[in-house]
């Protein structure tokens, strides 16, 4: 179960370690780490492959119901904290330039990052058993509108986090190839 918010911790750590080393490499260059310069490619080449990494392997754990590769409930801390450590660290890639699709795309991250804090909330307000799983029978007569309310709002929350994700992950894959096109090929 996520009550206790070890994810959320070890992603301040982890986040918190990747600001001191961009705080290194700003005080021995004297200057913002360039987006397009081997310290910022690497870390929007980082950051976007834990991105990538938080939806693809949490989604196949998720829809292999039959696979053992672990509780759902650490799959879904792992999704939380590789979904707030790479898009801290594409931030970071930006050189805090936000314009053009780089810039739309940023702004879909954080929309979805924000909604991911929304869904871990209204996640926690289901009851569920030690595995994760929801169990309608921890939940007294009186709280049964209530679960009942939270898996409405969990619904509605996918039906909105899943296409905005989508269209993050499209917006970024065209970034990419148009930052391999005009900073490579037509050199």
């Amino acid at each position: 179960m996520l009550r206790n918010a070890k994810e959320l911790w070890l992603a301040t750590l982890a986040c918190l370690l990747i600001t001191g080393l961009y705080g290194g490499v700003f005080l021995l260059t004297r200057a913002i780490p360039a987006a397009s310069g081997f310290f910022g490619h690497s870390l929007g080449l980082l950051g976007f492959l834990l991105m990538l990494l938080t939806e693809i392997a949490y989604t196949l754990r998720k829809r292999s119901r039959s696979a053992r590769w672990g509780r759902m409930a650490d799959w879904l801390q792992f999704h939380i904290f590789t979904g707030i450590v790479g898009p801290y660290m594409v931030l970071l890639h930006t050189s805090w330039k936000f314009n053009g699709l780089a810039g739309a795309t940023l702004l879909m991250t954080v929309i979805i990052v924000l909604s991911g804090f929304v869904g871990r909330y209204i996640y926690t307000r289901i009851p569920r058993t030690a595995d994760g799983i929801e169990d309608p029978g921890l939940v007294g007569q009186m709280q049964t509108a209530a679960l009942a309310n939270a898996r409405r709002l969990m619904a509605l929350w996918h039906t909105l986090h899943i296409p905005i994700g989508m269209a993050l992950f499209t917006a970024a894959f065209a970034h990419m190839l148009g930052a391999i096109y005009y900073a490579t090929l037509l050199k």
